[in-house]
């Protein structure tokens, strides 16, 4: 053979691998962008996410899905079947007195339970939406120790502390402080999950699972 025929034959070679590492590493890309879905959630409760290829990072709506996704990802990082070693259970934390405010009384059932415990938590932020009605009122938009508030915040700071602890703090523009056994403050999920579209969310003193 030729050297110069062996020269082409190394050339062609070298660009036939050129191309299908290329078109290797985009299809690898674009898979990589249909799988980023959430599969720890039932079907019913699709969360609403975008990807950003700027940042690479996954990103929430600021609606009610997005407020419920990033809470719930604070408290136990989305996993519905955890228990904590105070005892607090599922994707949202809940305590066992809370739980007995919605007639669940087995928590190895509530802990199998994905969309027992997506409906106990919309439950309990309209039960905590009428408790602080009069608050959400009086203190959203305002400023305290220099965070807005806003009805998001105010929702999931009951869920952190009870509301009668957020109405302390809130009464008194921020001097009243509340840490739970884990040091996280009102004052913190307040500034954490501002901004949160929940609108959704109706008051309801009476409402069930």
């Amino acid at each position: 053979m030729r050297p110069q025929n062996r020269k082409c034959i190394v050339i062609r070679n070298l660009t036939l691998l050129l191309f299908f590492t290329t078109l290797t590493s985009f299809t690898t890309k674009e898979e990589k962008k249909k799988e980023i879905t959430t599969n720890n959630t039932p079907a019913n409760y699709e969360i609403k996410e975008r990807f950003s290829s700027t940042e690479n990072i996954l990103k929430l709506d600021n609606d009610f899905i997005g407020f419920k996704e990033a809470l719930a990802f604070k408290e136990s990082q989305g996993r519905y079947f955890v228990v904590n070693r105070l005892g607090y259970l599922g994707k949202y934390q809940f305590g066992k007195n809370t739980l007995r405010r919605f007639k669940i009384y087995n928590t190895q059932n509530f802990l199998k339970d994905p969309a027992l415990q997506e409906k106990a938590f919309t439950a309990l932020c309209k039960v905590n939406k009428w408790i602080l009605r009069r608050d959400i009122s009086r203190f959203v938009g305002k400023k305290i120790n220099g965070i807005k508030i806003t009805e998001s915040g105010i929702l999931a700071s009951a869920h952190l502390a009870g509301p009668g602890n957020v109405k302390k703090f809130l009464r008194s523009f921020g001097q009243y402080q509340f840490k739970d056994a884990f040091g996280t403050s009102i004052q913190s999920y307040m500034k954490k999950f501002a901004g949160y579209d929940v609108s959704y969310i109706t008051a309801d003193k009476f409402a069930t699972v």
